[in-house]
């Protein structure tokens, strides 16, 4: 009998350890500002923040995103509700220097969460289109 209370015991404390991911009270937050060039790269058209940005995020070692939302008007976004662990988020740049076949590469940041109620800022992420 002890033996299976012991066991029930050590069965409840990995089931509440909880991995990278939704569940949390933490959250990333950042902004996406586009540098809009012409086809060869050799004159910035324009620059602005970026709407309806793709922005994805993978939890822990995950090598699918797990995650994705689009940038707001200002080019903010924002995942709430992590975990504590480690993250990455990625968007997708056009590639300048014309050697990634379809032209757009993805930009990774990497960022960890430390405690479970930080707020993570990665600032202002630039991308080339």
């Amino acid at each position: 009998m002890k033996n299976v209370l012991f066991i029930a015991l050590i069965l409840t404390l990995f089931a509440c350890q909880k991995n990278e991911g939704p569940g949390g009270q933490a959250s990333v937050q950042g902004k996406i500002y586009v540098r809009d060039y012409n086809d060869s790269f050799t004159q910035l058209l324009d620059e602005h923040y970026a709407m309806e940005q793709r922005v994805y995020i993978m939890y822990g070692d995950d090598e699918i995103y797990s995650d994705e939302m689009r940038t707001n008007f200002d080019g903010s976004f924002k995942f709430d509700y992590l975990t504590k662990g480690k993250y990455t988020i990625f968007v997708y740049s056009k590639d300048s220097t014309f050697t990634v076949p379809g032209g757009k590469e993805p930009l990774f940041i990497e960022f960890e969460i430390t405690d479970k109620k930080e707020a993570v800022d990665l600032d202002v992420i630039t991308i080339l289109d």
